[in-house]
């Protein structure tokens, strides 16, 4: 059992994280909302735009566009137009059953959110710094998995993580769920890492300290 000492210097709670939306999407997107000649727009001035033609449409028919465009593939029709109405009254990126859609869909109630000027719930994203040292041995590049088990050991037991998915932390299971609770890991240097999640599944109040020992019960 390999043992690692744990170190969270900053748990940043965000509106939006970097690259979610690029402007192809923005040139995409303006085209489903009748924008005409978007690529011939400045590129500073996409998204701005993007916003002024989202908010001449009706809330819910604006977010059934970018829902489609987004997750077209992954959701019918039906399921779409049922989310774009429940999108205006609960935060669906937090309780929407298939949770690796959490992240997209994410991506989609800010960009309404933004674009509305809050008719839309606010969800949050977690962006998370740690540094994972061995206690012995060399540094391992550690997976979504292997570092959610090592948090584990510094968060409260209140964590919606630690109550839903005890087993797997534990490795007592495969934690297939790993990646879809961590959106995006970055390896930033030796020993580091930066995670980015959503605030429903991480936050600063989760962590009973910024510091702690903690053991892997497998290296995946």
């Amino acid at each position: 059992m390999m043992k690692f000492n744990v170190s969270i210097p900053k748990v940043k709670g965000v509106e939006e994280l970097a690259e979610t939306w690029t402007n192809e999407d923005y040139i995409e997107l303006l085209g489903l909302f009748d924008f005409p000649d978007a690529e011939q727009a400045a590129p500073e001035e996409l998204r701005e735009l993007l916003f002024m033609a989202i908010s001449d449409v009706e809330p819910s028919e604006a977010a059934k566009i970018v829902l489609t465009y987004r997750l077209g593939d992954k959701l019918k029709p039906g399921q779409i137009d049922q989310i774009s109405h429940e999108m205006l009254l609960d935060k669906v990126a937090e309780e929407y059953s298939d949770i690796g859609l959490h992240f997209p869909m994410f991506c989609v109630n800010q960009l309404l959110f933004k674009a509305f000027n809050g008719k839309f719930p606010n969800t949050l994203a977690s962006v998370i710094d740690l540094q994972v040292v061995p206690l012995k041995g060399e540094a391992l590049e550690l997976d979504e998995t292997s570092l959610l088990q090592l948090i584990s050991f510094g968060l409260n037991d209140h964590c919606i993580i630690k109550r839903l998915f005890g087993d797997q932390l534990a490795g007592e299971v495969e934690f297939k769920e790993a990646t879809s609770i961590i959106w995006r890991l970055t390896h930033t240097g030796p020993n580091t890492y930066r995670i980015e999640t959503s605030k429903y599944w991480l936050d600063e109040e989760d962590f009973n300290e910024s510091e702690f020992e903690a053991s892997l019960p497998q290296v995946h």
